[in-house]
């Protein structure tokens, strides 16, 4: 791109969307300590979320946390499907215009899957 030309950049914030994501939490929880390894997967989940959906507002389903703490702190699974749904907020004092909701979708196996965009 040339120094005065401003390319035709679309907001991530502008659109309402919802997309299936297989998270590799094995990447961001391998090393750490097992007290800090179902805390620190949360934090890589909201991470993730944000880089991906562009928000910083980041709401996380009771499902998907119960899940990942279901074995305990030491033994979080290795692999996650989610769903992150870029939806509105509708609170009148909130400072982000969008926020992004994390749910937890069931997959018998991992394999062959890849991001798919889900229509509501």
């Amino acid at each position: 791109m040339s120094k005065g030309k401003t390319g035709n950049k679309r907001s991530a914030l502008a659109e309402v969307v919802t997309r299936e994501y297989t998270i590799h939490l094995h990447k961001s929880v391998f090393g750490a300590s097992f007290k800090k390894r179902a805390p620190r997967a949360v934090k890589s989940i909201r991470e993730f979320t944000k880089v991906n959906m562009g928000t910083t507002d980041v709401r996380m389903d009771p499902q998907l946390n119960k899940l990942l703490w279901a074995r305990g702190i030491k033994a979080v699974p290795h692999r996650i499907r989610v769903r992150l749904a870029r939806r509105r907020n509708d609170d009148e004092s909130a400072t982000e215009k969008l926020y992004t909701h994390v749910s937890y979708v069931p997959v018998s196996s991992f394999k062959g899957l890849q991001t798919q965009q889900v229509d509501e």
